[in-house]
């Protein structure tokens, strides 16, 4: 159940007009009043002689009766108040408790003999209710209503749970502004799916990721159509900016810009700017780069999402030990990283990774404050990901995205528990949304090179096959039994084997894979060790053009040709 405590009005009438009204879309139906401050308040919309007239002077009368002088100029308290998507509907008398609970909570009717405001209460539509007040008590003072919001907030959360409703998060002020109604309905008659505040977010988020300075920021800006404004001090230093989407214009036709703090409090230019500015040692502030230093070479899909890989185990073991200003600095840097992966994956996984980075971009924000300049090794993860390009849906591509996705699994997965043990109920309930849209992403990238490692394993001699069961119960005897009885256990022991043909101790690598972080999480135990073995031991991620190690040349051949029907049949699937 969400509250909001829409800015203070001037005029009743025209509030019950529009709370009376079709709506702007016609979406208003059978508006009626379900509670109001002396449950006898006339009802225009249930009651044929009422008027609006006769509600608004009723309302008004203690605002009226000051002297003129004494009169609020904004003395319309105006609060709508919406259940959940997943909440039943609720009868009018339920809303009707709920709204004198709120005007209770907030300070404008606290009831207890205290004097209290005028308000009403009308129900427009099955979801959600709007409660007007006027500003002025029985007796001529002033409401107690300061951080209203927050005590309909915190009110909201008892009622849920004494009517069994959908139990929102409670919010910590770190939250980016929603979009408002007037932005949602430009949206709808417009034909778009998002307001231009979402879209304008997504789109400056991804454009932050990896950067290095004001400069390439801005090209990023324009690249992606952007109209921007930059906000230039006397002395010429840049103090801010806005932007806009081409097409979104007001009434007089001109561009709506919005400025990047109203976009999330992390996208002003001034939280932008300690992405790339770090602390040195003697304390003072100093480019993570100059515009001199050189370039590192720009590495290719595949390498840069093994590179991210690699900065993203880093980042878990990180979450587990590390300050919290550091840990809160990776989780922002691994925001960065989920939009640089969504931005450059091939279509098959785009969607449900943008899903995830939009997810996460909640869990990025909270109260802890980043520190930044650790967590410099994601944020070259990122950068790398955007200058090595889209990745293919297939080979070493597609097989190295599904290796990083799992690595990101369970650092969100990590950053979940973190936010759970900070009390931070959104960050984690994000995070953990992150994660399924995460999970899904893997199951589609990562089908074509494990069903290339699971037909190795297949392949294997038979002597290979038992010495490496065996190797699997003596290094890890409890999860033994479930890895054996996975069906992704042929593509660990192939990934066993061509660790162990490349000179790797498979025993070893075994117990460091499972030592350093826990496999709770997982669905499947083997297809993690998979990715992380491949990785600790430098294996391609695509093992499609790898010798079958132990393989009698027939069988080398077969398993050619099986790779090679696998990947003609997943790209006449996928349409190329």
């Amino acid at each position: 159940m969400i509250p909001r405590v829409h800015t203070a009005g001037s005029r009743t009438i025209g509030l019950l007009a529009y709370l009376y009204g079709p709506g702007k879309h016609e979406e208003h139906t059978d508006p009626h009043l379900v509670a109001s401050f002396d449950g006898m308040s006339p009802d225009p919309g249930r009651d044929p002689n009422a008027t609006l007239k006769d509600l608004q002077q009723l309302l008004d009368q203690p605002v009226q009766a000051l002297p003129e002088h004494a009169r609020p100029a904004k003395h319309v308290w105006h609060t709508s108040v919406r259940a959940t998507a997943d909440d039943r509907i609720l009868s009018d008398e339920e809303w009707g408790e709920i709204a004198r609970r709120i005007v209770a909570a907030t300070g404008i009717d606290p009831g207890g003999g205290e004097s209290g405001c005028r308000w009403a209460a009308v129900r427009h539509a099955d979801d959600h209710i709007h409660i007007i007040a006027t500003l002025v008590c029985e007796d001529g003072s002033r409401p107690d209503d300061f951080r209203s919001g927050k005590r309909a907030q915190a009110e909201c959360r008892l009622i849920e749970k004494e009517l069994g409703l959908h139990q929102v998060a409670p919010g910590d002020g770190t939250a980016a502004q929603r979009p408002t109604s007037a932005e949602r309905h430009k949206a709808e008659r417009q034909g778009r799916e998002r307001t231009a505040r979402e879209e304008l977010r997504e789109t400056v988020r991804r454009a932050v990721a990896g950067v290095r300075s004001e400069e390439e920021f801005f090209a990023r800006l324009a690249a992606a159509g952007l109209l921007i404004r930059k906000r230039v001090a006397p002395s010429g230093d840049l103090l801010g900016y806005k932007v806009a989407l081409p097409y979104d214009r007001n009434k007089d036709g001109e561009p709506v810009f919005y400025p990047g703090a109203r976009l999330a409090p992390d996208l002003s230019l001034p939280r932008i700017r300690e992405r790339w500015t770090v602390a040195t040692p003697s304390g003072q502030e100093t480019e993570s780069t100059t515009a001199n230093a050189p370039l590192r070479a720009l590495p290719g899909p595949a390498t840069a999402r093994r590179a991210a890989t690699a900065a993203a185990w880093q980042a878990v073991l990180v979450l587990d030990s590390g300050d919290d200003g550091v840990i809160a600095a990776h989780i922002a840097a691994a925001d960065e990283v989920l939009d640089a992966l969504a931005k450059t994956s091939a279509a098959h996984t785009r969607q449900q990774l943008g899903e995830a980075a939009v997810a996460f971009e909640r869990a990025s924000r909270s109260h802890v404050r980043a520190v930044r300049g650790h967590d410099r090794a994601l944020r070259q993860a990122a950068r790398d990901l955007v200058h090595g390009g889209p990745a293919l849906g297939r080979g070493e591509d597609s097989a190295t995205t599904a290796m990083l996705i799992d690595m990101a699994f369970f650092f969100v997965t990590a950053a979940a528990h973190w936010h759970g043990e900070k009390q931070n109920a959104q960050q984690a309930e994000a995070a953990r949304q992150a994660a399924e849209h995460l999970r899904a992403a893997y199951q589609a990238a990562a089908g074509q090179p494990m069903a290339v490692l699971h037909q190795r394993g297949r392949l294997l001699p038979l002597p290979l096959q038992r010495r490496h069961t065996l190797l699997v119960r003596q290094a890890l005897p409890d999860l033994a039994e479930q890895i054996l009885a996975e069906a992704g256990w042929p593509a660990l022991a192939a990934t066993l084997a061509d660790a162990e043909a490349a000179g790797h101790d498979p025993t070893l690598m075994l117990t460091e894979a499972t030592a350093r972080r826990e496999l709770d999480s997982a669905a499947s135990v083997s297809d993690v060790l998979v990715w992380r073995l491949r990785r600790a031991a430098g294996l391609p991620a695509d093992a499609s053009a790898q010798p079958l190690p132990g393989a009698t040349t027939a069988q080398a051949s077969s398993q050619s040709r099986t790779s090679g029907r696998t990947q003609n049949r997943d790209d006449r699937r996928r349409g190329r």
